[in-house]
């Protein structure tokens, strides 16, 4: 069983104990960085998202069948008081407990069911090549984003292409998308960018970027770039797990170079992993 598939049992077995991403990372037999990371790539959700709203389905279900206690059914879901719990359960669910008691009924909320891992979302990878690269510097546009919003990546790349060329100290015509600054719960900022002789001349807008010396595990991804996620979920779920490599805590990136044509997204997309090992 791939990490995420751990990682889900552990969740479904456990989720009504105090649970840590650590405790889970530990299950999943991998850190909580790649965790993380993976959990996300593979899933569309952030993996303590996901908990929570295990849990909280797991309330709404007991309330939906006249449970009397609320503030029973809020300490079992993790939350120590009635208010915080409430909070929680209008977020996720957009009504408060009393009124899911009160109506009976929970077809009409957004519950997260158990997840089952899609095998459909794996590829076959072509052997990766390993690459000792020297430090960058990345300049660009960037936005912090959640397993749940990468679908407004592609805008962002939209908004950045007419910079290209035109970057103050642009060295050469690669382009770069760097995942950074990731957090447990499945935050991290994406930045789409050029390499560039230093910082100094850009405009106060863009994001910035320093990718240190580092060793790399680098794929191809070939076709159209709306299948990326399948080749990312391959090497974070299968090849890697199965490698005698280990995730390095640094920053990772998609190059697109000449082989990949950005107006009709089909060609060929490097994505380069950084790897201890």
């Amino acid at each position: 069983m791939n990490p995420v598939g751990r990682a889900l049992w552990f969740i479904e077995s456990h989720f009504s104990s105090d649970i840590t991403l650590d405790d889970i990372a530990s299950a999943g037999c991998v850190s909580r960085f790649h965790l993380s990371r993976a959990f996300g790539v593979a899933t569309g959700r952030s993996i303590m998202r996901y908990v929570r709203g295990r849990r909280l389905t797991v309330a709404a279900k007991s309330l939906s069948m006249g449970a009397p206690d609320i503030l029973a059914i809020a300490l079992e879901a993790g939350y120590g008081s009635h208010e915080a719990f409430t909070r929680a359960f209008r977020e996720q669910f957009g009504v408060t407990p009393e009124q899911v008691r009160v109506q009976r009924r929970v077809d009409n909320l957004d519950l997260v069911e158990p997840m089952r891992m899609d095998e459909d979302l794996n590829t076959d990878l072509e052997p990766p090549r390993f690459e000792d690269a020297k430090a960058l510097l990345i300049a660009g546009l960037g936005e912090r984003y959640t397993c749940e919003t990468v679908a407004g990546i592609p805008a962002l790349w939209q908004r950045f292409g007419p910079h290209i060329g035109r970057v103050p100290g642009q060295l050469g015509r690669v382009t770069y998308g760097v995942c950074c600054n990731g957090d447990g719960a499945g935050n991290f900022d994406y930045i789409c960018g050029v390499e560039v002789s230093d910082f100094g001349r850009l405009p106060a807008e863009f994001a910035r970027v320093r990718l240190a010396a580092q060793r790399y595990a680098v794929f191809s991804h070939r076709g159209h770039i709306s299948t990326i996620r399948r080749t990312w979920n391959t090497i974070l779920s299968k090849w890697l797990p199965d490698s005698d490599f280990k995730a390095a805590d640094a920053p990772d990136f998609e190059r697109y170079d000449e082989r990949f044509d950005p107006v009709t997204g089909n060609g060929v997309v490097e994505i380069w992993v950084p790897v201890n090992g």
